[in-house]
């Protein structure tokens, strides 16, 4: 019955979204009307409102609806979609300025003598809109108004004319900022974990561990990292668009004329370029800029974009009239005058103003803010004032964000219902069922998006689907892909939603400005070549997902917040380039070893002498252990050509009794629960239990089909790897045993100086302590003691110390003691100062002459962070996806 419940859901959502019922109530009315059928059928012919639910119940999935309600509104995890209506705004704010439209006309003018340069300029205007309104119904209507009719009238192929306006209008889902860039991070974050959350059982069940290593865990992402992620395969859409249209133009000159314009391209014209293309150029800089850098997030970016859109708007408005620039100039010298605070004198702190430049900072900062927001509210007053268009725009975003909030709230419920009938478990055993694992799962997952793009908005596809598919594409190891390719993959794919005849909304757009002499059937035609190029980018960003991925490592392992180099994702790229490092300055590396074996270190302490001493040993054997750790993965690669059917073989096998299994224990429970007393009749106790029996002879045929040497083939593979993960946790040991030596033995001898400024304070304690009562002495012993103990490695000297402060703390104080145990402790120090400012001439320059030759390979995990051309190395490496399944 769960299997009916399930197709009404799906027919009742069909029915509605298909009559033209609007999105925000077809979704959660098919679910609520499906969701009370079903419980009143079982309360009416069965055991109770459960008995057609394969989880839970009404109840359940009420809870389930609230905690997605809440989810969306309050938990603070989720205020990525404070961005949807902030970009919203920046959107319709740029489009109702008139902003784009100065830019076709002006771009239009600049290619137009180029063979198809009128398509060029609505694709280059087009990425423009994209990356800084994102609003596909207001870019192709823009565009639609103000292009079409010049290509028409310049005998332009009316297919190609629509075809290049609906495409390029669609941009805005693909190039950041993107609501749907936004929409998908969010569904995506909790796929993550469910994701993740299947991965670690599925290596427990595999492998018998208990945890699995942290560096086979799924990826996440968030919509900064969509955006990064997103923007190369937009510039390669764009590029593709382009070349399209200069091809058909040059194979077909009259479908496509150069359009000569009959006015001079002087510097009138040169500055009226500068004009219309910086501003938009400089805000799409400052959101995507600011994120790139790290210095916003995108919620950050998205207020930056919206207050720079409503300065744009303040003079756009007033354009010709006298001080229409005023506000824009007096925003551009504000941010000038703060950049420069920051750049020369740092961060301000008001609690912190020590130097007089500190408070010439503070007065600068403080008179540039003043004046930021002067501009901004003059800008924002003009907008108000001038057509209202402030208000209009306002109205607009709050109806565009409702919408969007109210499907995402719709579409949370219909998913709960969806799973309250099984449907996730269906959808899952089938692609699990499918030969060719993770990448026939996803073809098929792309094809159902890509037809689902000829009926649903792409809002739809994203809360609907994607819920339901991402956490199995995503807990597969053998693709092991990162949450932002597949969510990219998704909006590529999405994107065509917006050209695919009978619903493409783009079309409709198009429609509603196109004039009559423009059929329905050429617009149709005009699209097909240009769903042709979105599916090859699809293609392209999918056997490249260094397109994807590299950006967001990048931005990742640049940023202050970077990962340090013992982070265990790292490991596996960092030692494939420390190999490198090997290979070609191995003798340089071995040379600067010996030359610091030879260092005369008598006059450290013994334990210190030790320790360098075994430092550089473990660093002389830190090459073989890097040969080993490759000898051992080039037999791992060796033995999984034999391994690796068979592997899949049993681990299909195993995945389809574990299914079976799940089914039997959910059987058990109905035949526990069944009978007079039960929440189930005796009947059906008898048919769960009937159908266990049939089950567990399935299960038991299943397990029967596993090759008979498969433990022992099984466990010489394991232990294949095992010897490779034993040669790079040696490795690791001994290069961390090597470098912290050294590490420790620098930073002693630096501290020379600052020690040597301790010897006044102890000095000064006798005094306090012949002086001052027994508790004023012991907070200032305290406060010495302290003070020592910034000092590295001396723990020796602060002994006496210590041991002065517990005599004056004891009920019977005695001074003459406790100033015995600080002239301890200042014999300690002198004893100290001499080998430390004697190795700090002669040995600390050799010492660093020798970390310069191996911190970037030796001692790399002992960084603090990864040197800026090995981590754009690493985040190269790591752009690619790698099969991990044999670890499961």
């Amino acid at each position: 019955m769960e299997l009916f419940f399930l197709a009404l859901l799906v027919i009742l959502m069909a029915t509605a979204l298909g009559s033209g019922f609007p999105v925000a109530f077809a979704l959660p009315g098919s679910a609520i009307i499906t969701i009370g059928i079903a419980a009143l059928s079982g309360y009416i012919f069965s055991s109770g409102t459960d008995a057609f639910f394969a989880h839970g119940g009404p109840g359940q999935w009420l809870s389930a609806g609230v905690t997605n309600f809440r989810g969306i509104y309050w938990e603070a995890e989720r205020d990525t979609l404070i961005a949807i209506p902030l970009f919203v705004f920046m959107g319709i704010m740029l489009q109702r300025s008139k902003i784009a439209e100065d830019l076709l006309v002006t771009m239009a003018r600049l290619f137009g003598p180029v063979p198809g340069g009128l398509g060029i300029s609505v694709v280059f205007v087009g990425a423009l809109l994209a990356a800084t309104t994102g609003i596909v119904g207001a870019t192709v209507v823009a565009m639609g108004l103000i292009s079409l009719p010049a290509m028409l009238r310049n005998n332009y192929s009316v297919p190609l004319a629509t075809g290049t306006i609906a495409a390029s209008g669609t941009l805005g889902q693909i190039i950041p900022p993107s609501i749907v860039l936004i929409i998908l991070a969010d569904q995506l974050a909790s796929a993550v974990d469910q994701a993740g959350a299947i991965r670690q059982t599925l290596y427990k069940q595999t492998t018998g561990e208990i945890s699995m290593p942290s560096d086979f865990a799924v990826v996440s992402t968030s919509a900064g990292e969509m955006f990064l992620g997103a923007f190369l395969p937009g510039m390669v859409l764009v590029g593709l668009y382009m070349a399209f249209i200069l091809g058909f133009a040059l194979i077909n000159p009259k479908a496509a004329p150069a359009v000569h314009h009959e006015g001079k391209f002087d510097r009138k014209f040169a500055v009226q370029v500068f004009v219309t293309l910086v501003p938009p150029l400089a805000l799409i800089f400052l959101v995507l800029g600011s994120i790139i850098a790290g210095i916003a997030t995108v919620n950050q970016a998205g207020a930056i974009g919206a207050v720079g859109a409503m300065v744009m708007a303040g003079y756009r408005l007033r354009d010709g009239e006298r001080g229409a620039y005023s506000p824009a100039i007096i925003a551009i010298l504000s941010l000038l005058a703060i950049a420069l605070v920051v750049s020369f004198i740092g961060a301000i702190n008001i609690k912190r103003i020590e130097t007089s430049q500190d408070l010439l900072g503070l007065v600068i900062a403080l008179i540039a803010v003043s004046m930021l927001l002067i501009a901004v509210f003059w800008s924002g007053w003009r907008t108000l004032k001038i057509e209202d268009t402030l208000r209009g725009v306002m109205v607009e975003t709050a109806k565009t964000t409702s919408l969007v909030f109210i499907i995402l709230v719709g579409a949370a419920m219909l998913t709960s219902s969806f799973r309250a009938f099984g449907g996730e478990e269906l959808v899952k055993d089938f692609l699990l069922g499918l030969p060719g694992g993770f990448w026939a799962q996803f073809l098929i997952v792309m094809m159902v998006i890509f037809i689902l793009g000829f009926f649903l908005d792409f809002i739809e596809i994203a809360v609907v689907v994607v819920p339901i598919v991402a956490p199995i594409l995503l807990a597969d190891p053998s693709a092991n892909v990162t949450a932002v390719w597949l969510g990219v993959m998704i909006g590529l794919n999405i994107q065509t939603s917006f050209l695919t005849p009978p619903f493409g909304f783009a079309l409709f757009y198009l429609r509603g400005v196109a004039p009559a002499v423009v059929k329905t059937i050429d617009m149709y035609k005009g699209v097909i070549a240009f769903i042709g190029l979105q599916l090859f980018a699809l293609a392209i960003v999918g056997l490249y997902p260094q397109l994807v991925n590299y950006l967001p490592n990048r931005a990742s392992l640049l940023s202050e917040t970077a990962p340090p180099p013992k982070n265990p994702r790292l490991q596996y790229c960092m030692e494939n380039l420390v190999y490198e490092d090997f290979q070609q300055n191995g003798d340089t590396i071995l040379s600067a070893i010996q030359t610091a074996e030879g260092l005369d270190v008598s006059y450290l302490p013994e334990d210190l002498q030790k320790d360098l001493a075994k430092g550089f040993e473990q660093a002389r054997s830190a090459i073989p252990q890097m040969t080993a750790i490759v000898d051992a993965e080039e037999a791992v690669a060796a033995a999984a050509g034999d391994y690796r059917p068979l592997h899949g073989e049993v681990r299909a096998l195993e995945r389809d009794a574990r299914r079976i299994d799940e089914t039997i224990e959910e059987l058990k429970v109905i035949v526990s629960r069944s009978g007079e007393t039960g929440i189930y009749t005796v009947a059906q106790g008898e048919r769960a239990q009937a159908r266990i029996d049939v089950l567990t002879v399935e299960h038991d045929a299943l397990l029967a089909e596993i090759p008979a040497e498969w433990e022992e083939v099984n466990k010489t593979f394991a232990d294949i790897q095992k010897a490779e993960t034993k040669a790079r946790q040696t490795y690791r040991r001994t290069v961390d045993q090597a470098y912290e030596p050294l590490s420790e033995v620098r930073l002693i001898l630096s501290d020379a100086d600052k020690l040597a400024s301790k010897e006044a304070e102890i000095e000064g304690l006798k005094e306090a302590i012949s002086n001052l009562d027994a508790a004023a002495a012991v907070e200032q012993i305290e406060a010495v003691r302290s003070s020592v103990g910034e000092v590295e490695g001396a723990s020796d000297i602060r002994k006496g110390l210590s041991a002065a402060r517990k005599i004056m703390r004891g009920k019977t104080p005695d001074k003459d003691e406790a100033i015995a145990e600080i002239d301890n402790s200042l014999a300690e120090l002198k004893s100290d100062l001499e080998w430390r400012e004697r190795g700090a001439a002669e040995l600390l320059p050799q010492l660093a002459a020798y970390d310069e030759v191996i911190k970037d390979n030796i001692g790399l995990r002992q960084q603090s962070r990864l040197p800026d051309g090995l981590a754009l190395d690493v985040a190269a490496c790591l752009s690619g996806h790698r099969d991990i399944s044999l670890n499961f």
